[in-house]
């Protein structure tokens, strides 16, 4: 069954199907798409998850014997396909086939993969998890309805955007969605969470899109990362200079705590980290910083780090006592690995 985004939401308020299988090469709707099925999963019931990642030598069998174990051990769980080049050659094709042909009970099986073109839709691999499950198509958001897109995303994150608003932080971002997302979740950190619906203008816009201090957020994190503390003591200092809020780089920080969490656990059942980073579509500048930060931290004490950031985000609105940038300092010190005890 062919299902567009839009729809998506309301259907898995109606129940989940056995398979689903994901396509395109715009990673914001992609992501957001399998995140969305993967929480409807766990809502369900569907507690375990094993997650493959189907490139280079991957041994198509480990499909079916991953069914085969849920199956015996009677366990709801979501097996969470990677198939980033949409081919999934003879030998995969077949593996889908038969998956199709014989659907383990109290399993979902959730395919993530790269854009497919006409030949692949054809195939019989494709027909077969349409015809049993959901296929959709991840579509890149055409620039000319890039303003009405960033004024959606605005309304569902509390934000009312004027037009003139909305065209010029499309326009900043150049088309590039995730970049898009991440400015919006900005706005709502600077004028949002207030009470009712806040109305964003060009103004509004002018002063937290075009911010340079925005790059220098990022480039804490990846500092830390990179585990060179005295340019984070450096970085956090320059941002307090500048008048950067402290919930503003608190959002940069547990924004990568939480995505090196999933990687990590990841890692640590099985997947290498070259296909992780493939699969998370990490950019090729920023691998470094991440493969550093994957190699540092462990998935526990990515956990750790998130519940201490949650604390300086009560900090921040008043609910603990305490200095938010004095504890931010510490959190991005721990990052970098420098033991504060």
């Amino acid at each position: 069954m062919k299902l567009y985004l839009e729809k998506l939401h309301d259907h898995l308020q109606q129940g989940l199907r056995p398979l689903y299988l994901l396509s395109g090469d715009e990673p914001l709707q992609l992501g957001e798409a399998a995140d969305a099925i993967r929480a409807a999963a766990r809502a369900h019931g569907f507690a375990g998850r094993e997650v493959m990642h189907a490139e280079g030598n991957f041994d198509w069998s480990a499909l079916a014997s991953a069914s085969n174990t849920l199956s015996l051990f009677a366990e709801q769980r979501l097996i969470d396909l990677r198939l980033p080049s949409g081919k999934p050659g003879k030998e995969g094709g077949a593996a889908l086939s038969d998956y199709a042909a014989n659907l383990p009970p109290d399993t979902v099986l959730l395919v993530s993969s790269g854009k497919l073109d006409k030949t692949a839709q054809n195939s019989k691999w494709f027909k077969a998890l349409d015809k049993v499950g959901v296929t959709l198509q991840v579509w890149p958001v055409e620039p000319a309805a890039l303003p009405q897109w960033v004024a959606q995303r605005m309304r569902t994150r509390g934000l009312a955007a004027t037009p003139e608003a909305a065209r010029l932080l499309a326009e900043r971002v150049e088309g590039n969605m995730l970049a898009a997302a991440q400015e919006v979740e900005k706005l709502r950190l600077l004028y949002g969470e207030k009470g009712g619906e806040a109305t964003v203008d060009v103004a509004m816009v002018e002063q937290g899109v075009a911010d340079s201090a925005r790059y220098d957020i990022f480039e804490l994190v990846d500092t830390a990362l990179l585990g060179d503390a005295a340019r984070v003591a450096r970085v956090l200092e320059g941002l307090k200079g500048e008048g950067v809020e402290p919930i503003l780089i608190l959002w940069a920080l547990v924004r990568e705590i939480r995505a090196l969490e999933e990687m990590a656990w990841e890692v640590e059942h099985g997947a290498s980290v070259d296909a992780v980073l493939k699969a998370r579509w990490v950019w090729e500048k920023r691998k470094p910083a991440v493969r550093a930060g994957l190699k540092r931290h462990n998935t526990r004490r990515w956990s750790q780090l998130l519940r201490r950031a949650a604390r300086i985000d009560r900090m921040a609105k008043g609910a603990e006592p305490g200095e938010p940038r004095d504890e931010l300092l510490q959190l991005a010190l721990l990052i970098a690995g420098v033991r504060l005890f």
